[in-house]
């Protein structure tokens, strides 16, 4: 596929996750009114949600490499298909922490896939463009999704938003089983065995290639998931605004997110997608202090609130391409495991955030703790996992073979000569 068809479906595939908790976010403070529950009952149905978003993942990626990327991702998004059946339907908050559990589960299809698809085609610079599209779009689902959500809430109930999940996810099952090629072209049901999946993920832990940029990811993408079970009690709650005016508000995040995204499009035309992870994760850092101390300083309010918020997203929109494309550039036998893995970092940085936030009576108190610690956890990360020298050699021999078996430059170049360098190096 082209690098725009793959981001297209790429962003439209991932965009399933942040949809469904976005749109979901709004109703929370009424949910609790509705079930006769306690905000810490709904924060659990998020906790439930990130875990099985978390965990399935790990079983996602490996049956993608054995099995093929459709048929995994048709048979994870019944799941969420069902899930989301259920939480319209559910008759207490029981049965809602069941459905949001399911969607989980189904939605692990969404980052694990379609990163995979993108290693399966793309290397480089190419797979770090097709990560900044697929951001980029990524922010306009959920910079729409809460402002719907809340409208949906205030003119038709909660239980309309997640029919609106239910016809999102019916358009992905025909998107995939339509228009969607199958990408892994040497599909191996070994990789499916418990034992070499394992084997696989121990790899992968093991190398700080792979896990300084997934941990980094991990932690500074899972303070975006804690803020969203934070920031409606806060908004809301707190300062007072409506659900409509909590949706205006989250543009703010996402909006700068988009910002971010398209400034990183243009830098990727003259730096190297490596290079702006640490400015992207200083960004982060700055906004983490403003959080820690904008609220104390000021009264509460949407511009105190969201503002650290706004700048936050800038950076993660900053070091998500290169942080991506570094980390999955050295696995190509395992893609879906290392996409799985990566997501499941990503998405453990949301569950460890939501389940200590959770913890606190005060919404804006984790805001201002929990929220700023992720990051600290995603600096440290990135100071003391630094690959090693015969690590760095490896990478850049990968590239080496990368760029002298593209059928573009042997035409361009003295094939001969480059296969012998090949043949040397792999010697």
């Amino acid at each position: 596929m082209s690098e725009t068809r793959t981001a297209v479906i790429g962003a439209m595939v991932v965009v399933l996750g942040p949809l469904s908790m976005s749109l979901y976010t709004p109703a929370l403070p009424a949910l609790v009114q509705a079930f006769d529950t306690t905000p810490g009952m709904l924060k659990l149905s998020l906790s439930v949600y990130f875990f099985g978003f978390a965990f399935s993942q790990l079983a996602c990626g490996p049956l993608s490499d054995a099995f093929g990327r459709r048929p995994t991702a048709l048979g994870f998004f019944l799941i969420y298909l069902v899930g989301s059946v259920v939480a319209a339907f559910a008759p207490d908050i029981t049965w809602m922490i069941v459905g949001r559990g399911l969607q989980g589960i189904g939605v692990a299809a969404g980052p694990a896939i379609s990163r995979a698809i993108v290693r399966d085609q793309f290397t480089g610079q190419p797979s770090a463009r097709i990560m900044n599209l697929i951001a980029t779009m990524l922010a306009i689902g959920p910079a729409i999704a809460p402002t719907l959500g809340g409208i949906i809430l205030s003119t038709l109930g909660w239980q309309p938003i997640f029919l609106v999940m239910v016809i999102y996810g019916l358009v992905l099952v025909a998107l995939l089983a339509l228009f969607v090629p199958e990408t892994n072209h040497t599909p191996d049901r070994a990789q499916a065995h418990p034992w070499r999946a394992m084997r696989n993920y121990a790899t992968l832990l093991r190398d700080a290639r792979f896990m300084r940029p997934s941990l980094v990811i991990g932690f500074t993408l899972g303070g975006i998931y804690t803020l969203a079970a934070i920031l409606p009690f806060v908004l809301i709650e707190r300062v007072g605004l409506s659900p409509v005016g909590f949706g205006i508000a989250m543009i703010c995040q996402t909006g700068s997110f988009m910002a971010g995204s398209m400034v990183t499009g243009r830098l990727l035309r003259r730096v190297k997608a490596d290079a702006l992870i640490p400015f992207g994760l200083a960004i982060v850092m700055v906004a983490a202090a403003a959080m820690m101390v904008a609220t104390r300083i000021y009264p509460a309010s949407a511009v105190a609130t969201m503002l650290p918020v706004a700048v936050w997203a800038f950076g993660i929109a900053m070091l998500l391409p290169g942080g991506t494309t570094s980390a999955l550039s050295g696995f190509p036998q395992m893609a879906g495991a290392a996409s799985a893995l990566m997501g499941f970092l990503q998405i453990g940085g949301g569950l460890l955030g939501t389940t200590v936030a959770s913890a606190f009576a005060v919404p804006g108190e984790a805001f201002t703790l929990v929220v700023p610690g992720l990051a600290v956890m995603g600096l440290l990360s990135f100071l003391l996992l630094r690959p090693g020298k015969a690590a760095r050699a490896a990478r850049i021999s990968e590239s080496d073979l990368e760029i002298s078996t593209d059928p573009v430059g042997l035409i361009g170049a003295a094939g001969d000569e480059i296969e012998a360098q090949v043949f040397r190096k792999r010697a």
